[in-house]
């Protein structure tokens, strides 16, 4: 199922870019980005109060608000506004490829600050990401 959820993942976010680049045509990339936030909260506190589970985010202690707020200012403010500001100037294909080798950033943030281990494999891995990226570019 995990597996299958991720295929499906991929092939939304491979997709997306295009919509967003045709989108970004006769608009700046803030309010672009507005728009789809907008769109996307919609739809998920749509989902929310269709599936019961609003009671939950009520409940939340503030330590948990106070770290997903980061990871939103981070991930969809900061991040996406580079995002769509490089999709509108440059290539699709070669933006999305080097905003999705983010996990190389995660890979090193986390083996510092939460001690997850550094792997041969993980090495290795990152070596080949960093070498796709130098070859596309």
């Amino acid at each position: 199922m995990v597996f299958w959820l991720s295929i499906f993942g991929m092939i939304c976010w491979g997709i997306a870019p295009v919509f967003a680049k045709v989108g970004l045509n006769n608009l700046n990339p803030l309010p672009g980005l507005i728009i789809r936030t907008l769109m996307a909260a919609g739809f998920i506190v749509g989902f929310l109060g269709f599936n019961g589970n609003m009671q939950q985010i009520k409940s939340l202690p503030f330590n948990t608000w106070f770290l997903i707020a980061i990871e939103a200012l981070l991930a969809t403010l900061v991040g996406d506004l580079a995002y769509y500001a490089a999709i509108k100037k440059g290539d699709i294909s070669v933006v999305t490829i080097i905003m999705s080798s983010s996990p190389l950033v995660t890979m090193l943030v986390s083996t510092i600050f939460l001690g997850e281990q550094l792997t041969p494999s993980r090495i290795l891995g990152a070596s080949l990401v960093i070498a796709g990226i130098i070859i596309i570019m």
